[in-house]
């Protein structure tokens, strides 16, 4: 029952970052300020998520365990939380660049 437990913990883990970088990148027509406000709002929900899961993944197998059980912060959904908050971030900030100062220079009839 653990390990159902533990599948859809991260199942639910992955869904919500799926569901936070849809937040940060494809809401097409929003300017940027927006989607930073979505994304910082999909960044609570998944990171809790993420926690809960990574709690259900430190509970033992088995009752006495001869092996230690990993922290929190090493747990997989943590892991998978930070790896995608740290590339979500990085990829956030070049895009917002890259649209607000690189492509006007490069198309020299916008729309707007």
């Amino acid at each position: 029952m653990l390990q159902i437990a533990k599948f859809v913990g991260l199942l639910l883990s992955i869904l919500s970052l799926y569901a936070l970088l849809g937040h940060a990148f494809f809401i097409p027509g929003s300017p940027w300020q927006d989607r930073l406000l979505d994304a910082l709002g999909m960044l609570g929900l998944a990171a809790s998520v993420c926690f809960a899961s990574g709690i259900i993944f430190e509970i033992p197998d088995r009752r006495f365990d001869p092996e230690p059980t990993p922290r929190l912060t090493q747990t997989l959904p943590v892991r998978l939380f930070f790896w995608t908050v740290g590339l979500g971030t990085l990829l956030f900030v070049l895009s917002w660049f890259l649209a607000a100062d690189f492509v006007p220079m490069i198309w020299k009839n916008q729309p707007y």
